[in-house]
């Protein structure tokens, strides 16, 4: 019996550390399971719907229903949409594109703006120079600089990709900037200088691990930000190709039958306010633990 509870004492322990971590950030337990959810649908997305690409003109505009699904194993949970289209499968294969464009264009900003970020940050007379840069960049509107850049380079999913990392990267150079502008007037930094450390040895050990809370809570907005700008940027036909299904495409095609078939957009529509909502839920939750000032008091 005492053997049997030892051995059965750490799963107890581990649940009950996980009910108190889930009490303390329910932010980033539901906004992490939502996103998990959405992560395995990406993943799992040939094997659980249809071609996204058949055309059944004699299927459209049909209304959801799950009466061919048992009787003939056929999905057609969500309708279809002018073409015959089955809007399950063009839904679920739309979470690919989406997470790929967000977490992309999240990798890519954060990791160009912190290089950026450090050497500005440290270097005053680089400083002076990429600052006014990124000034003229955030000058800009995001979504129009997209635009722009797409239309001169065509269209595509890598295209659309850079269109949007290149607006979020002054964002991140300026936040990197700030901490490193922070850090390095603090003790340690001083006597890392006085003894003859190398620059390149102060900015990576002593400087770039202060950047890391920061840059992680700020890449789940970035990742967000750029999920919504790929949607608008294919709503208004200047994104990815319309041939493929994407929420923002898929939203643009429905909208002229809109009034005749609702369920259209319905599905793309809701499942990017819920990537997009998980997203930031999961952001502000690393920010509250993230911050020490925040974490004390919970």
């Amino acid at each position: 019996m005492t053997t049997a509870a030892a051995i059965a004492q750490p799963p107890a322990a581990g649940r009950g550390g996980f009910v108190r971590f889930a009490r303390r950030n329910p932010t980033i337990v539901i906004g992490g399971a939502m996103l998990l959810l959405m992560v395995c649908i990406a993943v799992l997305a040939p094997w659980i719907s249809g071609d996204p690409f058949t055309v059944s003109p004699a299927d459209r505009l049909r209304p959801p229903s799950f009466s061919d699904f048992f009787a003939s194993g056929k999905i057609d949970r969500f309708g279809t949409d002018n073409l015959g289209r089955d809007i399950f499968a063009r839904t679920v294969h739309g979470t690919r594109i989406s997470l790929m464009v967000g977490i992309s264009v999240a990798l890519l900003a954060t990791l160009i703006g912190l290089g950026i970020g450090l050497v500005a940050g440290y270097f005053r007379l680089v400083d002076a120079i990429v600052m006014r840069v990124m000034d003229a960049l955030m000058a800009i509107p995001s979504i129009l600089l997209a635009i722009a850049l797409v239309a001169l380079t065509g269209g595509g999913i890598a295209i659309v990709i850079a269109a949007i990392t290149v607006p979020d990267i002054p964002r991140v150079v300026r936040l990197v900037r700030s901490v490193v502008l922070t850090v390095r007037e603090r003790p340690y930094i001083d006597a890392a200088v006085s003894v003859g450390s190398p620059s390149r040895k102060i900015i990576l050990r002593h400087i770039l691990p202060s950047t890391i809370g920061p840059l992680i809570v700020q890449a789940t907005y970035i990742c967000a930000s750029a999920i919504l700008v790929e949607a608008g940027l294919s709503f208004l036909g200047a994104g990815v190709p319309p041939e493929i299904p994407t929420w923002g495409n898929m939203i643009a095609q429905s909208r002229l039958f809109l009034a005749r078939a609702p369920w259209t957009i319905f599905a793309p529509g809701i499942c990017l306010a819920l990537v997009v909502l998980s997203i930031n839920l999961l952001g502000d939750g690393l920010r509250d633990r993230l911050d020490p000032r925040l974490a004390r008091r919970m």
